[in-house]
């Protein structure tokens, strides 16, 4: 699924109570179909062979006559990944310059960039035999349960072929994994493993009740059953023996090659760190000039607690929903971007498997036709305390920032503009810095915009919002640098959930949550590497004029969702690729 909370490291509204019903647009349709030119022919080879030897992929993005077929996880298959995605670089180096055009040119590199980082999940981190989190997207049947592409019958029977697969791919992952893995991989993958073997029994059941086809029925159950059971078992083998408190770390070599061969980002660790250092000052030096006014008198985390203080009484998804058609009227409004289509996207309760994340969203791809996407929204775990359970569920003001992330003018619109791209590739391969950094980008520029002071958001004090706002732009901030400690300089989770506490005044439900997930998720930096790239190319492009901003937005977005130096090199007519900040 295009859940971007992981999106590219390791590899969906009836927006009010009082109407029920969906708009919906026919996505741009995308046809693997070459033009006749050199590059028109590669491309098609390139993606159908893609397409087969990663087919979860296919189907998230609405190619469903791959419905039910998983990864080959063995060792085998591994090497059949590894060795498409070396060819497919070396073929597209080979295409003679004088047949492509400047559009081509700019697709065979946004195509190499792409693989090569994928390489680097699949070689030198070697994911697949390191981390469980490798896995848990190819296995989600999220788009069998929860995304209505076809009548539920049709779903049920694509789903049962899906089931049937996973004692293998369970099978092959026990094979894969080395044990014993770290505690924080091993907590991810207990939850996620075990949680689709509860779900295959239960709510998955449970959404294709309204089919009447009885021996279908029993086909599922005794498949969910055998998948369930797969699923279970591949959670206590990992489980089997006792995690290690280290064990995560990618170390500095690794985690410098990781930020250049994913995002195009080739500085120092030193020179990185500074970068954020920096942007953590700036937010926490903008945090002390609005608790000033807004809570005088008290510290960082008491100001940032008033905020959070003031929560939905109907719950987060409720206040989400709320939120949604102000953002985006604000949005129009102020003429920040264009909008294209009238899709609006759904607003749910993640589910009990996928709860790695507070929020995130699943946004069905170019080849689907008119399905609306769904920003889901975690609750918090069970196994805390009472305490940091109710801190955990943030404050309106909170949520307001997380909505604008995953929504107007976030991943949401992104995503409207990538599927509507010029380049096939564009659409299909939207990367990490590129996606969270626009939609982290979008946070702040909605406060620059004048949200706060317009009145647009009902209960909320602009100063509120301003908090609200600055809390987020924190907790990526502790990430950026928590990303660092852990995978370069000898950081323990224990330390990172304190540098979240401390430096970014978060609730202990989310410093735990979030140093968790930076050791098996090292990329999250990239929320704040990519948004401030982005500022600084908009500065650069528009020379500072904020009359075009729309156009920045709406050339930037055209792009699908390349390396972000390589957009710039693009929109900047500059000789070289390069990360600017």
């Amino acid at each position: 699924m295009r859940k971007l909370m992981l999106v590219a490291s390791l590899a969906v509204i009836a927006v009010t109570g009082a109407c029920n019903a969906i708009s919906r647009d026919t996505n741009a349709a995308a046809e693997v179909k070459s033009d006749g030119s050199v590059w028109g022919d590669y491309m098609e080879s390139f993606l159908n062979g893609y397409f087969e030897i990663n087919p979860t992929f296919a189907i998230d993005q609405g190619r469903h006559e791959f419905d039910g077929q998983l990864i080959d996880f063995s060792e085998k298959g591994l090497k059949a990944a590894i060795d498409y995605r070396k060819k497919a670089i070396l073929d597209a180096q080979a295409i003679d310059e004088a047949d492509l055009t400047d559009a081509q040119k700019f697709e065979r590199q946004y195509l190499i960039n792409t693989m090569e980082g994928e390489l680097f999940w699949l070689e030198e981190a070697d994911q697949p035999h390191k981390n469980p989190a490798y896995y848990i997207g190819a296995l989600d049947p999220s788009v069998y349960i929860a995304r209505p592409y076809a009548d539920s019958e049709t779903r049920l029977k694509a789903f049962i072929k899906y089931l049937k697969n996973i004692p293998t791919a369970a099978s092959q992952i026990q094979t894969n994994l080395k044990l014993p893995l770290p505690a924080t991989f091993v907590k991810r993958a207990q939850g996620a493993f075990g949680g689709f073997g509860e779900s295959y029994v239960g709510d998955a059941i449970t959404a294709f009740a309204d089919v009447k086809d009885q021996a279908l029925q029993n086909e599922l159950k005794t498949a969910a059953d055998a998948a369930s059971t797969a699923m279970k078992d591949l959670a206590a083998h990992i489980g089997s023996q006792e995690g290690s408190a280290t064990g995560f770390e990618l170390g500095a070599e690794k985690f410098s090659n990781m930020v250049k061969k994913t995002e195009g980002v080739a500085i120092s660790l030193a020179e990185l760190e500074a970068i954020g250092q920096a942007d953590l000052k700036r937010n926490q030096d903008a945090l002390a000039k609005v608790c000033a006014r807004y809570a005088p008198g008290q510290t960082a985390q008491q100001c940032m607690d008033k905020m959070n203080v003031n929560k939905a009484s109907d719950g987060p998804v409720a206040e989400a929903r709320r939120q949604l058609p102000p953002t985006k009227a604000f949005l129009q409004d102020k003429d920040l971007v264009s909008i294209p289509g009238t899709e609006e996207a759904l607003v749910e309760e993640s589910p009990p498997y996928n709860r790695a994340n507070s929020a995130y969203i699943d946004i069905p791809g170019p080849f689907e036709k008119g399905l609306p996407s769904v920003y889901y929204i975690s609750p918090p775990d069970p196994s805390w305390t009472q305490k940091a359970q109710d801190d955990f569920v943030p404050g309106k003001a909170d949520l307001l920032g997380t909505s604008i992330h995953e929504i107007w003018p976030g991943h949401f619109l992104n995503f409207l503009h990538a599927n509507r791209a010029e380049s096939l590739f564009g659409r299909l391969f939207v990367g990490y810095a590129f996606a969270e950094g626009f939609a982290h980008y979008g946070e702040e520029l909605m406060i620059e915009a004048g949200l706060p002071d317009s009145g647009a958001m009902e209960g909320l004090t602009p100063d509120e919002i301003r908090v609200g706002q600055i809390s987020n732009a924190l907790l990526r901030d502790c990430r950026y640098l928590s990303a660092i400690g852990l995978h370069a300089q000898g950081w323990s989770v224990e330390r990172s959930k304190k540098f979240f506490i401390d430096e970014c005044y978060q609730v202990e439900g989310t410093a735990i949550q979030q140093s968790e997930r930076g050791t098996y998720d090292p990329a999250y930096l990239n929320y704040t590497l990519g948004k401030l790239m982005i500022k600084r190319l908009r500065e650069d492009w528009t020379g500072g004029e904020r009359d075009k901003w729309k156009a920045f937005h709406d050339a930037f977005l055209s792009y699908g969702g390349p390396h972000i130096p390589l957009v710039r090199k693009a929109m900047m007519k500059e000789d070289e690729a390069k990360a600017v900040f």
